[in-house]
C-alpha cells in the first residue's frame, strides 16, 4: 500500500495562495496526495515549511505507506554515531514531524497511530541521548564502578517518561517529562557518591541535547522538573532516595503521576524494578476516596494559576487545561484508577482510552459515559494536534479571532459555525460530566436544628481522633448537614444519634472513610442502619472501614462462596502472611471480615437467620480448616510431626449442628490415634504421645483464643469431651470408643447427635464418624432414656434461668429444650442428622412424637432461632430492652406480625409455653429427688 492508498480525508486551503506555493514541489504526485499537501500548506506555515526543506526526502516517504516510512526513519535514527546525534536527532525530528502530521490530516493513522509513533520516536530519541551522554561521561573517567559493557544500559541510569509520554499519548508538539533515577544497588556506597556527579552532569547533557534550538531546530522540549521536590535535588538522583521521599512525603498529585509513568530510556530493567517498588505507594490497597477531592483541589488550582475560571468562551479557551479539556477527562478517569486500583490491578493501565474502557469492565464508569468522553477524548486531541500544527507551538488555546477559526475549520475540514458550536457541546458536556464527579455537593447545605443535648453531642465530635486534622473537618463539615438530616429520619433520633456518636469515637482516623461517604452517599444509609441497630458491628466497622471497599465493589453482596470456596479463599490469603503469628491475626481479620459480611445482610434482610446460621458455621469450619495445620506445623518443629495418623477436631453442639450466631463460641473435642506409637519421632524435644496430643490440643486452643493485635478468633468449650472437665484434654480413639460404648452417660450420646468431623487426618475423620453414627444407631430402653433426658432438662432448668422475657436459649420450651427433645428424637429413631427439624422429622416418621408437636416444635426452633440471631447481633449479653433503639426492634420484629416490642414478648411467651408441653409430653416428667 502507498501513502496514497491510505488517504480517507484531507484539510481544505485557508491560505490558497500559500497553498499553490508548494503545487509545483509535488506536481508528480497523485490527485490524491496533491490534495493532502495542498490543504496542508494552506493551513500550516509551519508544515509548508517543512515541505519545501525536506522536498526530496518527502517525495520519497510518500512512496510507500506511512508504516514503512516511518520504520525507515526509526532505523536510521537508531544507527546514528553519537558524534552525528546533535543534527541527526534534530533532522529525523523535522521528518518524523512531517510524516506524522500528513498521516494525521489525511486519516491514514487514527490517534492512537499518531500519539504511539510520537511516543516510539521520543522514546529512541531520549534513549540515543541518554546513552550518548552516560558514555561521554565514562570516557571522561567521571563515572567509577561503570563497566563499558554498562553502556547499553547507560550504567544504571534510568529515564522515567511520564504524564502523555509515559501514557504513550504525546501531543504533536509536546513537551516530554522525564524523571532521571540512578540505580545505585550497582555500586558500593563511597563508589556511588563518586559517580552521582557524572550522572548529573549526563542528564544535563541529555536535556540539552533534546531541548537546544540550533540552526537545525530541537528535538524535544525537555522538562526534568517532575522529580521529587526538584527546588533542592539533583536532576538525577538515587532510586533508593526517590522512593524514601515518595513514601514518607508523597502527594496525591504525585500518585497520579506515577500512574502513567514508564521507563522509555536506559536501565530499563531497573526503572521496572523501581515501579514495582513504588507500587503500594501509587496503589493505596484500600479504596481511595480521598484522591476525589485531592485531584478536585488540583483542578481547582490549575484553573487559578492560568486564569481558567469562569464560563466556557471559545475564543482562546484552553482545550487542555480550561473547562471541558482534556485534562478533565484525563483527571476523571485517572482519578478513578487511583480509587480502585489497588484492589483492582486491571486497572493499572497508563493510557486515558485504555484506563476508561477498563473502569466500564470493571463497574467503575457506566458504558454510555465512558464512550461519550472517549469521542470527546478523541475529537479534543484531534483539535489540540491542528492548534500546534499550524505553527509547531507548544498551544492548546483556540483562536481569539474569526480568520484563527476559519483557519482551524478549514484544517479539520469542517464548516466554521458548525465546528463552533461542537465545540460548545463537547466542552459543557466533559465539563458537566467532571462537575458532578468531583463536586456533587458543591452547595453548601445546611443541617437540621438540633435540641441542646444533640447539638452537644455533635460538638465534641471535633475531639475524636478521627477529626484532628483540618482535612477530615473539611470533608466531614460538608457530609455533616445529610448524616444529621438521615438521623433525623430514624424511629429515634436521640438513640441512633447516640449509636452514631459512639461509631465516629471509635474510628482511628477519618480523612479516607469521610471521602468514602462524600463520594457514595449509600454508604451513610447503611452506616447509620448499623450504628442505630447493632453497636458490636458498628465498633467492628469503626476499626476496619476498608471492609466498605467490598461493599462498593460488588464482592460483599455477591453470592455466598459456600464452604469450599471459603476454604479457597482464606488459604490464599493465609499464603500472603510470613509467620506464624502473622498468620493467626490474618485469621482473625479475615474471619471478621466475613462475619461481618453475614452480620450486615442478616441485619438488611437479605439472608434469614437460618440461612446466617449456616454462614456462620462456614466461616467457623473454614478457620478449623485453616488454623488447625498451622498449629500443627508449629508445634511439629519443637515436638515433632503427629505420631501415627495424627488428630482430628469434632464440631460440636451449635457448630456441628452448623447452626451458629454472631457471638457463638466453639465446642470442640479432639481425637487422636497414634496407631501404637508411643511418642513423637525425630524432633528436637519429643514427648510421649498423650502428652503430645494433650499439648497439641492445648495450641489449638490458644491459637483460637489468644487476644492478638486482631483480637480473639472464638472462645473454646471442651466440656463436652469424654469425662468433661475431669477427663483429658485430648482422647485418643480407642479410649473415645471405649468411653462411649461402656461408659458414657444418656447426654453425652445426645451430644453425639449434634456432632460432626470438622479438620484432621481424611482417615481418622471418617472412622470417628462411623463410629459416631453407630452409637447413635444402637437400639435403647425409651423409658430409661427419656427419664434421663426428663432428669437432664430438670438440671438445665435449675442451672440457669432465662435472662429476661426475649431469651430464646434458656427457659422451658425454648431453644435448648427443643435441641434435647430433638437430640433424644435422634437418639431413639437412629438418625444420624445433627439438624434440629431433620430430627424432630426421624422422630416423627419412628413414632417417637405426634405430627402436630412435630410441627409446633419445629416452628418454635425456627422462630426462636430467629429472636436468637437477631439477639445476639444487637448485644452479646441479655437484650437491654429500653436500649434497643428503632432499629433494633424492627429486626426483632421482621416477619414475625407483632406490632411491638409488647406484643412480640408476649408471642414468644406463648411459643415457649406450647414447646415446653411437647417437650414435656415426649419426655415426661424428672424423677423425685430423694
Amino acid at each position: 500500500m502507498t501513502f496514497a492508498n491510505a488517504i480517507t480525508r484531507t484539510p481544505r486551503p485557508h491560505d490558497r495562495d500559500r497553498a499553490d506555493e508548494v503545487r509545483g514541489l509535488f506536481s508528480d504526485q497523485p490527485p490524491e496526495l496533491r490534495a493532502l499537501l495542498r490543504g496542508t500548506a494552506g493551513c500550516s506555515p509551519y508544515l509548508k515549511q517543512l515541505m519545501e526543506r525536506n522536498a526530496d526526502w518527502l517525495r520519497e516517504a510518500l512512496s510507500v505507506s506511512p508504516d514503512t516510512a516511518f520504520d525507515t526513519l526509526m532505523r536510521d535514527t537508531a544507527a546514528l554515531t553519537n558524534g552525528d546525534l546533535p543534527r541527526g536527532l534534530r533532522e529525523a525530528k523535522q521528518r518524523v514531524a512531517q510524516l506524522i502530521a500528513l498521516a494525521d490530516l489525511g486519516g491514514a493513522w487514527s490517534l492512537d497511530h499518531v500519539t504511539g509513533a510520537l511516543t516510539r520516536f521520543a522514546d529512541l530519541a531520549t534513549d540515543r541521548a541518554l546513552r550518548a551522554c552516560v558514555a561521554q561521561q565514562f570516557a571522561r573517567g567521571k563515572l567509577p564502578g561503570v563497566a563499558e559493557a554498562d553502556l547499553e544500559v547507560a550504567g544504571g541510569l534510568c529515564a522515567l517518561a511520564m504524564g502523555k509520554m509515559g501514557a504513550g499519548e504525546l501531543n504533536y508538539s509536546s513537551d516530554i517529562d522525564l524523571i532521571c533515577l540512578i540505580d545505585e544497588t550497582r555500586f558500593d556506597p563511597d563508589t556511588f557518591l563518586e559517580a552521582r556527579p557524572g550522572f548529573v552532569r549526563a542528564t544535563r547533557s541529555m536535556a540539552a541535547l533534546l531541548s537546544d534550538v540550533t540552526g537545525d531546530g530541537y528535538v524535544f522540549r525537555t522538562d526534568l522538573r517532575l522529580r521529587p521536590d526538584p527546588s533542592v535535588t539533583p536532576v538525577a538522583l538515587s532510586m533508593e532516595a526517590a522512593e524514601r521521599y515518595y513514601e514518607s512525603l508523597g502527594r496525591t498529585w504525585e500518585r497520579a503521576a506515577h500512574v502513567k509513568a514508564r521507563p522509555c530510556a536506559g536501565d530499563i530493567a531497573a526503572g521496572d524494578r523501581y515501579l514495582d517498588h513504588l507500587r503500594p505507594f501509587v496503589w493505596r490497597r484500600h479504596l481511595d476516596f480521598a484522591a476525589i477531592q485531592d485531584a478536585h483541589d488540583m483542578r481547582l488550582r490549575i484553573r487559578d494559576h492560568k486564569g481558567l475560571g469562569g464560563p466556557i468562551t471559545l475564543e482562546g479557551h484552553n482545550m487542555k487545561l480550561g473547562r471541558g479539556g482534556i485534562r478533565e477527562i484525563e483527571f476523571f478517569t485517572q482519578t478513578r484508577q487511583i480509587i480502585a486500583g489497588g484492589r483492582d490491578p486491571s486497572l493499572r493501565v497508563r493510557g486515558t482510552l485504555d484506563g476508561l474502557a477498563r473502569l466500564v469492565a470493571a463497574h467503575w464508569v457506566d458504558r454510555r459515559t465512558a464512550e461519550s468522553l472517549s469521542d470527546d477524548y478523541r475529537f479534543h486531541r484531534e483539535v489540540e494536534h491542528r492548534l500546534q500544527m499550524i505553527a509547531d507551538a507548544q498551544t492548546h488555546e483556540l483562536p481569539t479571532t474569526p480568520e484563527g477559526f476559519d483557519r482551524l475549520a478549514a484544517f479539520m475540514d469542517r464548516d466554521t459555525a458548525d465546528l463552533r458550536d461542537e465545540l460548545v457541546e463537547r466542552l459543557s458536556r466533559v465539563s458537566g460530566l467532571s462537575e458532578d464527579f468531583f463536586a456533587p455537593n458543591a452547595t453548601q447545605r445546611s443541617g437540621p436544628s438540633l435540641s441542646e443535648d444533640q447539638a452537644a453531642i455533635v460538638k465534641r465530635w471535633r475531639t475524636y481522633p478521627a477529626l484532628r486534622s483540618a482535612r477530615a473537618q473539611e470533608i466531614f463539615d460538608r457530609l455533616r448537614p445529610d448524616l444529621l438530616r438521615r438521623l433525623g429520619e430514624s424511629g429515634d433520633p436521640d438513640q441512633a444519634l447516640l449509636h452514631l456518636d459512639g461509631f465516629l469515637k471509635g474510628l482511628p482516623a477519618g480523612v479516607q472513610l469521610f471521602s468514602l461517604f462524600e463520594a457514595n452517599p449509600q454508604l451513610v444509609d447503611l452506616v447509620v442502619d448499623i450504628a442505630d441497630t447493632a453497636p458490636d458491628l458498628a465498633a467492628y466497622l469503626a476499626r476496619n472501614a476498608g471492609v466498605l471497599d467490598a461493599v462498593l465493589g460488588g464482592a460483599f453482596f455477591a453470592p455466598w462462596p459456600g464452604q469450599a470456596g471459603l476454604d479457597d479463599d482464606l488459604a490464599a490469603r493465609l499464603a500472603e502472611a510470613e509467620d506464624y503469628e502473622a498468620q493467626l491475626d490474618t485469621l482473625r481479620a479475615w474471619a471478621k471480615e466475613w462475619k461481618f459480611r453475614v452480620g450486615v445482610h442478616l441485619l438488611r434482610g437479605l439472608i434469614d437467620a437460618a440461612e446466617a446460621g449456616r454462614q456462620y458455621a462456614d466461616i467457623a469450619g473454614a478457620v478449623l480448616k485453616g488454623v488447625w495445620p498451622l498449629v500443627v506445623d508449629e508445634f511439629a518443629e519443637k515436638h515433632g510431626a503427629p505420631p501415627g495418623r495424627g488428630a482430628m477436631v469434632m464440631g460440636m453442639g451449635s457448630l456441628g449442628a452448623q447452626r451458629l450466631n454472631a457471638a457463638s463460641d466453639l465446642d470442640l473435642i479432639v481425637i487422636y490415634d497414634a496407631d501404637g506409637q508411643e511418642s513423637s519421632q525425630d524432633a528436637r524435644r519429643p514427648l510421649v504421645t498423650r502428652t503430645y496430643f494433650a499439648r497439641l490440643t492445648q495450641a489449638l486452643v490458644t491459637a483460637l483464643s489468644a487476644p492478638m493485635a486482631e483480637g480473639r478468633l472464638y472462645e473454646v468449650d471442651m466440656r463436652l469431651r469424654p469425662s468433661g472437665r475431669q477427663g483429658p484434654v485430648a482422647t485418643s480413639l480407642a479410649a473415645f470408643r471405649e468411653y462411649q460404648q461402656n461408659e458414657a452417660w444418656t447426654w453425652e450420646h445426645l451430644a453425639l447427635t449434634r456432632a460432626r468431623p470438622i479438620v484432621g487426618d481424611t482417615g481418622l475423620c471418617s472412622d470417628v464418624e462411623s463410629f459416631r453414627r453407630e452409637i447413635v444407631a444402637q437400639p435403647r430402653d425409651r423409658a430409661a432414656m427419656l427419664r434421663d433426658v426428663a432428669n437432664m432438662r430438670a438440671r438445665l432448668a435449675a442451672a440457669r434461668s432465662p435472662g429476661g422475657p426475649l431469651d430464646a436459649r434458656a427457659g422451658a420450651g425454648r431453644l435448648q429444650d427443643i435441641e434435647l427433645a430433638a437430640s433424644a428424637c435422634a437418639l431413639l429413631a437412629g438418625s444420624d442428622s445433627a439438624d434440629v427439624g431433620e430430627q424432630l422429622q426421624a422422630g416423627k416418621a419412628a413414632g417417637v412424637i405426634d405430627a402436630a408437636a412435630c410441627e409446633t416444635l419445629s416452628n418454635a426452633s425456627r422462630d426462636l432461632w430467629a429472636l436468637h440471631a437477631a439477639a445476639r447481633l444487637l448485644s452479646t449479653g441479655t437484650l437491654p430492652l429500653d436500649k434497643l433503639g428503632t432499629g433494633g426492634v424492627a429486626l426483632l420484629l421482621r416477619g414475625t406480625g407483632a406490632s411491638d416490642l409488647d406484643a412480640f414478648i408476649k408471642q414468644v411467651a406463648l411459643l415457649a409455653e406450647a414447646a415446653a408441653e411437647c417437650v414435656t409430653d415426649l419426655v415426661g416428667k424428672p424423677d423425685e429427688p430423694s
